[in-house]
């Protein structure tokens, strides 16, 4: 499975050492591409790059902590440096802490709105300085942007940030010919699939619940060179989830 688009191409991943972000570094990985993963976690990070490597693909590693500017500053550099190019950036990188409100704590709420909002603000800003006309920027959000359940302040709040700042990124970087756009995943089960009941699949219109393969696709379709007619949006991929009625029995 070759791509020649995308066939030496520099992509930088936030928080693809595992899940969602593990599943668009392969997809990339498969593709030709050039991947910095930009994460924390070392071990898994290496145990990332050894998937890909072995289907033909290359990768480094790159310890990142996203909420961090001079972190972000320094991963630019160090792309431009190694591989002399920029095209793609994925801000897949983001925590949650599901807290009842009254015990949340500000400290809490910084940490969480610093990593999954203020890095794409951030990352963004650093990588459409270097990256050429034809750029992606493909940031990462969540269904919880539009719908919740009790304690998800935090999360949802940095989430619907997301969506906002897309937009709004988009508009900034159009005389640069950077697109920007965003992906709100449902529910994306990451690890032991095969665990799942048969009520989770049949939760969703699709009759299934979604894989990080799922999201993978969408940022290769919205990365694609041809794709530049999409700008500014916010695509949901949950199945059918966030478009159901639901009444209680």
């Amino acid at each position: 499975m070759m791509d020649k688009n995308f066939k030496g191409k520099s992509i930088i991943i936030t928080g693809a050492a595992n899940g969602i972000g593990e599943g668009i570094a392969l997809l990339f990985g498969k593709l030709g591409a050039n991947i910095f993963i930009a994460d924390l976690d070392e071990n898994k990070g290496k145990n990332v790059i050894q998937k890909i490597e072995k289907n033909g693909g290359k990768a480094i590693f790159h310890k990142t902590d996203v909420s961090k500017e001079e972190d972000i500053i320094n991963l630019i550099q160090t792309v431009i440096e190694k591989l002399g190019r920029l095209d793609i950036l994925i801000n897949n990188a983001g925590i949650s802490v599901f807290k009842p409100l009254f015990d949340l704590s500000v400290d809490e709420w910084d940490k969480i709105l610093n990593t999954n909002l203020r890095s794409v603000f951030i990352a963004s800003r650093e990588a459409a300085k270097v990256m050429e006309h034809g750029g992606r920027i493909i940031n990462i959000a969540s269904t919880r942007a539009l719908m919740s359940e009790p304690n998800s302040e935090a999360y949802a709040a940095s989430k619907g940030g997301i969506v906002s700042i897309t937009h709004s990124l988009a508009s900034s970087l159009q005389p640069k010919g950077i697109t920007v756009n965003c992906i709100s995943p449902g529910w994306i089960q990451t690890e032991n699939y095969e665990g799942l009941k048969e009520t989770d699949h049949l939760q969703h219109w699709s009759n299934r619940v979604g894989k990080p393969e799922d999201i993978a696709k969408a940022c290769l379709y919205l990365a694609h060179p041809d794709n530049n007619f999409i700008n500014g949006q916010n695509i949901i991929i949950d199945g059918g989830m966030t478009r159901k009625m639901m009444y209680e029995e």
